[in-house]
């Protein structure tokens, strides 16, 4: 499983023309799910966003998990971040989970984050999307599961 994440002082995601989710100050959560994914990297993905310490202190310095400073959640799904541009200069997504799988887990992600106390908003499963970043610094991280 692998989520890019990005510090956001809003952001929004459109599908069939009308918004799907909105949120204020918090992070973006593109989740991308790849085969043979589990609950468990679900769950280690969605413990460490929450907790990873990204936002300012009073001090300017990162130390401030989401929790601790009350941020919203903006969690969509991309299949592209489980792509590979190794061969060639088409992308292969060969390594995706299939759809039904891979919305099952994205909404367990999404739900264990809720369950945090957290509130989130996500996108449409497999819909074209817009999504409206204003990243915050710009802070952006990459998670793997699997590293």
């Amino acid at each position: 499983m692998k989520v890019v994440l990005q510090r956001v002082k809003k952001a929004r995601v459109e599908a069939e023309g009308r918004i799907a989710g909105e949120i204020g100050p918090g992070i973006c959560l593109l989740v991308g799910i790849e085969r043979g994914d589990t609950v468990q990297d679900a769950e280690a993905l969605a413990r460490k966003a929450v907790e990873l310490r990204i936002f300012p202190d009073s001090g300017g310095k990162m130390n401030l998990s989401l929790a601790e400073v009350g941020g919203e959640v903006l969690a969509v799904s991309q299949f592209t971040l489980a792509g590979s541009v190794k061969k060639g200069r088409r992308p292969s997504f060969d390594n995706a989970e299939a759809p039904e799988r891979a919305a099952d887990l994205f909404n367990q992600f999404v739900d264990l984050i809720r369950k945090m106390g957290l509130r989130v908003a996500t996108g449409v499963f497999q819909a074209v999307m817009d999504v409206h970043i204003l990243n915050d610094g710009p802070v952006t991280f990459v998670l793997d599961s699997k590293s």
